[in-house]
């Protein structure tokens, strides 16, 4: 299979078309290798437009989903950024071109192995991956400017809204229940945290973010 221009298909017929227009962020998708992080029997799979299995529940978050976010949260080279549940790499690689801080938190300790591994192999200097909660994020980093979370939430723990700078920014799907997900811009002013939906998305739910949360839209 010719990965190359697989990818450049992703881009051009994925991402363009559905309302990615950040050169910088089509440029990144454009240059990771997303084959590198998905199980080798499913790297046929890789560029498909849907979220791809990794085993134990959790998944490659579909690309055009992945894209909006990362453009919503409209990163610049100087923001430190929080990927939480970063499972194989795939989003904090593409993070680490937008942004010289990346830190990219996994609980699956053969995730975190994994991620590990294809980050150095890529030569991915500005990501740094850890292990632990997800529910908790990393508060020996924080402050963040962006936190992205890799998967659907019924909501955002406090302890995760703590750790972003004022104005800070962050993107995930919200998916309270029953609800149709909605991919979410939250800003940090003060104590007070906003909320703007800006389009409906489906993502692999993230068990950690199910229970009863502390702020729910």
């Amino acid at each position: 299979m010719d990965f190359a221009a697989a990818r450049l298909n992703m881009v051009e017929g994925q991402l363009r078309t559905n309302k990615v227009f950040d050169e910088g962020v089509l440029d990144a998708f454009l240059m990771v290798p997303r084959e590198r992080f998905v199980p080798s029997a499913l790297a046929g799979a890789a560029y498909r437009d849907d979220d791809v299995p990794l085993g134990g529940g959790r998944a490659l978050m579909e690309p055009m989903v992945l894209a909006r976010l990362i453009e919503l949260a409209g990163i610049g080279a100087d923001d430190k950024v929080l990927d939480i549940g970063c499972a194989t790499g795939y989003g904090a690689a593409i993070l680490g071109r937008l942004a010289n801080k990346v830190i990219a938190l996994e609980q699956d300790s053969e995730l975190v192995r994994q991620a590990r591994a294809r980050l150095a192999e890529l030569g991915a200097i500005h990501v740094s991956v850890v292990e632990g909660p997800l529910e908790r994020g990393y508060a020996a980093a924080a402050p963040y400017d962006v936190i992205l979370i890799e998967g659907a939430v019924a909501g955002v723990p406090n302890a995760i809204v703590e750790q972003l700078a004022m104005r800070g920014r962050l993107v995930t799907v919200l998916k309270p229940g029953a609800l149709v997900g909605q991919a979410s811009l939250m800003t940090r002013i003060g104590r007070t945290l906003s909320h703007r939906p800006a389009f409906d998305a489906a993502a692999a739910p993230l068990a950690a973010f199910q229970a009863e949360p502390s702020f729910a839209f």
